[in-house]
C-alpha cells in the first residue's frame, strides 16, 4: 500500500502536499493524524502550528478480504456453513452469502440481516478515517426485497390517487424508506413523507394536494 507522511501548517496544507505526491485524488486516501501541535511561540507573539499526517491509498482488496474473513467467522461461529462471495461496485463492496437454511440471517423484514451489515461495517472500518460501505446480503434478498417494496409503493400510490386517501406504510428501515420515495418521486398524483421516530418511522402517501396537520413532520418526498 503506498503511503506518505508529510507536515504543514494545517491538516488541509499538510493533505494538499500528500495528494499532490501520491497523484490521487481525496476520496481514495485514507488520512492518519500523527501529531498536531498548536501553542504561541515567544511572548505569545508567534502562533507555532504543526500538523504531521500518514496518508495512505485506499486499498480495497485488503478492505474486501477483511470483510470476508470477519463475515465468515461470525457465520462459523453460529454454526453456519455457507459460502461468501464479494463484488466490487464503484462506491460499495457486495458480500453475499449463499447456501441452504439461511432464514435466521435474515430475520423478519431483514432485521437479523441489517444487524449483520452494522457489524462488519464496524469491524471493517475501525480506526479508518474514510470507510468502505459494505452490503451484506442472502441469497439476493435485498434484491427481491427493493423490487417487494417498489411494487407496494406503485400498488398504493395508485389506491391513493383512485381514494384521494392518504395510506401509511408500516415501520421501515432509513435504506427501506427511501426506496419508497424514490418509487414515487415522479408519480404527479401523489407525495410522500416520514413520519415517527426510528425503529417505528413510516412513510406516508397523500395525495398531492393533500393538506396536512402537522406541517412540521413533512420531508417531502426524498425524506427519509
Amino acid at each position: 500500500m503506498r503511503s506518505v507522511e508529510v507536515v504543514g501548517r494545517t491538516k488541509e496544507e499538510a493533505l494538499d502536499l500528500a495528494l499532490k505526491e501520491l497523484k490521487v485524488d481525496r476520496d481514495k486516501v485514507n488520512v492518519e493524524i500523527l501529531e498536531e501541535v498548536k501553542n504561541k511561540g515567544l511572548l505569545g507573539l508567534i502562533n507555532i502550528n504543526r500538523v504531521r499526517l500518514r496518508v495512505k491509498v485506499k486499498d480495497r482488496e485488503e478492505y474486501a478480504q477483511k470483510a470476508v474473513r470477519f463475515l465468515r467467522e461470525i457465520l462459523v461461529n453460529m454454526g453456519i456453513y455457507a459460502e461468501v462471495e464479494m463484488f466490487k461496485r464503484p462506491d460499495h463492496l457486495v458480500l453475499n452469502v449463499n447456501g441452504s437454511d439461511l432464514g435466521k440471517l435474515i430475520g423478519r423484514r431483514g432485521q437479523t440481516l441489517n444487524s449483520l451489515q452494522y457489524l462488519v461495517n464496524l469491524a471493517v472500518n475501525k480506526n479508518s478515517e474514510e470507510k468502505e460501505k459494505i452490503i451484506v446480503d442472502v441469497g439476493g434478498y435485498r434484491h427481491r426485497r427493493e423490487e417487494s417494496l417498489r411494487r407496494l409503493a406503485n400498488r398504493v400510490g395508485t389506491r391513493v390517487s383512485l381514494h384521494k386517501k392518504k395510506e401509511v406504510l408500516p415501520p421501515m428501515t432509513p435504506y427501506e424508506r427511501r426506496i419508497i420515495h424514490l418509487a414515487l418521486q415522479n408519480n404527479e398524483e401523489v407525495q410522500t413523507h416520514s413520519e415517527g421516530k426510528d425503529p417505528y418511522r413510516r412513510v406516508v402517501i397523500t395525495p398531492k394536494d393533500y393538506e396536512m396537520e402537522d406541517k412540521g413532520s413533512r420531508e417531502g418526498k426524498t425524506g427519509n
